[in-house]
C-alpha cells in the first residue's frame, strides 16, 4: 500500500541500521579495550568468573613478592652470621695463637683486646642487623612469610647469636693467660657449632622460597591464561564481526534513504 502517513519501510531499514550500529559500537569497544567483557551485561557470568579469577591472581603475585622479601630479609640475616663467622674464625685464630707459652704476658693482654673487640662485634652485628625493623639475631623470635590462604605459610625462626649464654656463650671468655685460652678454644667450637646450625636453617628457608616462588609464579600464569580466555577479546573474531557490522550498517543507512524518498512517488498522484 502506498501511504504517506505511515513510512513502514523507513520504520523496519532504521530499526535494522539501530541493530547494525549498536553491533558495530560493541565491536569498536571491544577492540579498542582488548576485553571481550567490559561490563556485566556483555557476559554476566563469564564476568564473575573472571573477578574470582583476577583476585586469586592478584593473592599469587602478592604472595610472590612476599616470598621475594622473605628471601631478602634472609639473605641479610645470613650475610651478617658471614661475618660473624670471619669474627669467631679470628677469635678461635688468638686463642690458639695465646695458647703457646713463647708470648709473653704484655703480648697476651695485646691479644685479648684484640679478642674482645672481635666478641663486641659479634654482638653489634647481633643486635644491629635488621631487616624493615625486624631484627632475627639476637632472639629465638618466629616471622611468618605469608603467601596466599589462612594456613598458606613458611615459619622462619630467628637465631641468637649474642655473645651471651643464650646464643654464642662465649662472654666472659679471656685469652690472657695460657689455660684461659685453651679453655676458649673449646667454647669458641661450640659457639662456631651454633652459628653454622643457625646459617644452615637460614640457607635451607631461602631454598624453599625458592621453590615456592616458582609454584607461585606457575600457578598466577595458568590462571592468567585461564583469566585471558574468558576475558580477552579474539581480535581475527572481532575483526571479521566488526567488518560484517561495516557493511550492514552501510547498507542499512543506503535503504533507509531509498526507504524516506519512496512516498514521494505517491506526490505524483497526488498532481
Amino acid at each position: 500500500m502506498l501511504a504517506i502517513k505511515n513510512n513502514i519501510m523507513a520504520a523496519n531499514a532504521a530499526r535494522h541500521l539501530g541493530t547494525s550500529y549498536d553491533a558495530l559500537a560493541r565491536s569498536v569497544e571491544r577492540l579498542s579495550s582488548g576485553l571481550r567483557i567490559n561490563s556485566a551485561k556483555d557476559d554476566a557470568a563469564g564476568l564473575a568468573v573472571r573477578e574470582l579469577m583476577r583476585a586469586d591472581i592478584a593473592v599469587l603475585q602478592q604472595g610472590t613478592r612476599n616470598a621475594l622479601d622473605g628471601i631478602s630479609m634472609l639473605q641479610t640475616m645470613e650475610g651478617a652470621l658471614a661475618v660473624v663467622d670471619d669474627a669467631l674464625v679470628r677469635m678461635k685464630q688468638l686463642a690458639e695463637q695465646a695458647a703457646t707459652g713463647s708470648y709473653s704476658s704484655d703480648q697476651r693482654a695485646i691479644m685479648n683486646s684484640e679478642f674482645d673487640e672481635m666478641r663486641q662485634e659479634i654482638d653489634r652485628i647481633a643486635t644491629s642487623t635488621k631487616f624493615n625493623s625486624i631484627a632475627m639475631l639476637d632472639n629465638s623470635a618466629t616471622v611468618s612469610i605469608h603467601f596466599g590462604g589462612t594456613t598458606d605459610l613458611i615459619e622462619v625462626e630467628g637465631a641468637n647469636m649474642t655473645s651471651a649464654s643464650g646464643g654464642l656463650a662465649i662472654t666472659g671468655l679471656t685469652i690472657a693467660n695460657v689455660d684461659s685460652a685453651k679453655g676458649a678454644l673449646t667454647s669458641l667450637d661450640t659457639a662456631i657449632s651454633t652459628k653454622d646450625t643457625s646459617r644452615a636453617a637460614f640457607g635451607y628457608k631461602m631454598n624453599r622460597l625458592e621453590g615456592t616462588v616458582s609454584v607461585l609464579d606457575i600457578q598466577a600464569e595458568n590462571l592468567v591464561a585461564a583469566e585471558s580466555r574468558i576475558s580477552d577479546v579474539d581480535v581475527a573474531t572481532e575483526m571479521a564481526a566488526m567488518t560484517r557490522n561495516q557493511v550492514l550498517a552501510q547498507a542499512g543507512t543506503a535503504m533507509l534513504a531509498q526507504a524516506n524518498s519512496i512516498p514521494q512517488m505517491a506526490l505524483t498522484l497526488l498532481r
